[in-house]
């Protein structure tokens, strides 16, 4: 017989997450944050039974998370993608390109943005994205001054929302399993206009580059950089390491970074469309929507790992036996990322145990009696509120677009919108959540610590979903996403505006500047 606990689908199981998170951010440090949210857990689960939550926390969480065949594909992706990152600033292929990118790249307003673009065309899956970027950008952003925490907010911001409007990704093809049969992608598709979300997070992005300004507490880490040449304010062992790591030969060229970044990218897409039956005569979109991501991207890492040493040895840029020596140093480059994996998957496991979707679900179908036009913003709402506690934007899709399609039988004007408001909800919490893992990710991919990345993007990230909130109360009592989406922009730049001209906010100085106050 299956134990149940006392407290399952009460509100108690929201209590775990809300400690790892609140001591994450007061204590600045995650480890131990993750590790007691983990514990309260085990305890509100098997209550005073010692032996009951030693196990719990043991068996169910750890143990069950590195046992699970997906967390495993993507930790095997993350040290791969390590390695191949280790070849290429030994080659000097990352010293290469950033020199020529700065021959190119003349100010700050371009490095910025031109790391926006390739966040946007890396476009396939955001673990991806947010390990590539990174590796690609760094040198660029902090030639100009671009502080790691913003670096990192930049990485995030393209990769969950820029996923979730991109019809050949593996989101899609997570939202199209929660979907129903017969909607699948064309439902994604048809939502696109409505994720208000993501597309106000690539509005803000813009916006905050070229208006010149930072505000909250990204406003301090950008002061620091530009004043100081401090780029990382809250100092990180293991990013400065990793930075260090990266020093490089000066013997490399730019194809030694660009054919490796290539390689990897055309074999992660084939290894995720292999795995959803490309090769078997399936469509490419098709393929996409049924694909295992974590098969798919460790299979694809795997191949390009091997054709990017063969292509070293011939280039004769680095020996066998540095290559190989690149093993251990990438694994050493991503024990951070996977130790916070490891952790936020054994909280989520411990949510689970709790019934917190269950509890959710209960409180979104008691919702069907309210007023009608508002269902897209509570919907919208409560996703944020689950995904950000709970870690998990697949998780979420799975809890809520199924409860989102119910609502919609006896209110199909609003299923558009009410399936988009899920979400888009849902990529708020994973984009910002201190305990998901493209968070995780992008932290790691920018080398900056966890908690300042956290700390820092929360305000921009909670200011963009305020303004979705009230455009999806507009988008509840009109047809058409035009209104909302006008209103939406238009009060999100007020929005900026007014917190440019509000004590706190700090004003980037002009680039021609940057370099004198920086000597300062």
């Amino acid at each position: 017989m299956d134990y149940t606990p006392a407290l399952f689908a009460t509100a108690w199981a929201a209590l775990p997450p809300l400690i790892a998170i609140v001591l994450a951010l007061i204590t600045k440090e995650v480890y131990s944050s993750l590790f007691l949210g983990v514990l309260c857990g085990a305890v509100l689960y098997a209550g005073a039974d010692f032996d009951g939550i030693v196990n719990h926390v043991l068996q169910d969480g750890l143990i069950a998370s590195l046992s699970s065949g997906w967390n495993v594909g993507i930790l095997i992706f993350l040290v791969i993608l390590g390695i191949i990152v280790a070849m290429m600033n030994l080659s000097g292929g990352s010293k290469a390109f950033g020199a020529w990118a700065l021959k190119r790249v003349k100010s700050r307003v371009a490095a910025e943005a031109a790391t926006v673009i390739l966040g946007i065309i890396i476009f396939v899956d955001d673990y991806f994205n947010c390990l590539t970027v990174g590796s690609v950008m760094k040198p660029v952003t902090d030639e100009f001054k671009v502080s790691r925490a913003k670096l990192a907010y930049i990485i995030d911001a393209t990769a969950a929302p820029v996923c979730i409007i991109a019809p050949v990704s593996s989101w899609a093809a997570a939202v199209s399993s929660f979907a129903g049969e017969g909607q699948g992608i064309s439902l994604f598709i048809k939502c696109i206009p409505y994720n208000f979300y993501a597309l106000f997070t690539l509005v803000m992005m813009f916006a905050l580059i070229f208006m010149k300004f930072d505000y909250a507490t990204m406003a301090k880490f950008e002061q620091n950089a530009i004043e100081n040449g401090d780029l990382f304010t809250v100092k990180d062992e293991n990013a400065q390491l990793a930075d260090a790591a990266e020093m490089g030969s000066d013997k490399g060229t730019v194809l030694d970074l660009v054919f490796p970044v290539l390689v990897l990218v055309v074999s992660c897409v084939l290894g995720m469309v292999y795995t959803g039956g490309f090769f078997d005569g399936a469509g490419f979109v098709t393929a996409f929507s049924d694909s295992d991501a974590s098969v798919g991207l460790s299979m694809g890492g795997l191949v390009a790992l091997v054709i990017v040493i063969i292509y070293y040895l011939i280039r004769r840029t680095i020996s066998f036996k540095e290559c190989m020596s690149c093993i251990p140093e990438g694994m050493k480059a991503m024990v951070s990322p996977i130790l916070v994996l490891t952790l936020a998957w054994s909280l989520k496991a411990m949510t689970d145990s709790l019934g917190l979707a269950d509890y959710v679900s209960g409180l979104v179908e008691g919702m069907q009696g309210a007023a009608v036009g508002i269902i897209p913003a509570v919907l919208f709402l409560i996703a944020c509120v689950l995904a950000f506690a709970s870690g998990t934007s697949w998780g979420t899709f799975g809890i809520l677009i199924p409860l989102g399609l119910a609502i919609t039988e006896s209110h199909p004007e609003l299923a558009t919108p009410i399936i988009a408001a899920c979400m888009a909800g849902a990529v708020y919490g994973d984009h910002c959540s201190p305990i998901s893992d493209t968070t995780i990710m992008a932290s790691a991919g920018a080398n900056c610590n966890h908690v300042s990345h956290v700390s820092t993007q929360l305000p921009y990230a909670t200011t963009v979903a305020v303004v979705s909130a009230v455009s999806y109360v507009i988008a509840g009592f009109t047809s058409s996403p035009v209104i909302p989406l006008v209103v939406g922009v238009v009060l999100l730049i007020g929005s900026l505006f007014f917190f440019k001209n509000r004590e706190g906010s700090y004003k980037i100085p002009d680039s021609a500047n940057i370099n004198q106050a920086a000597a300062k």
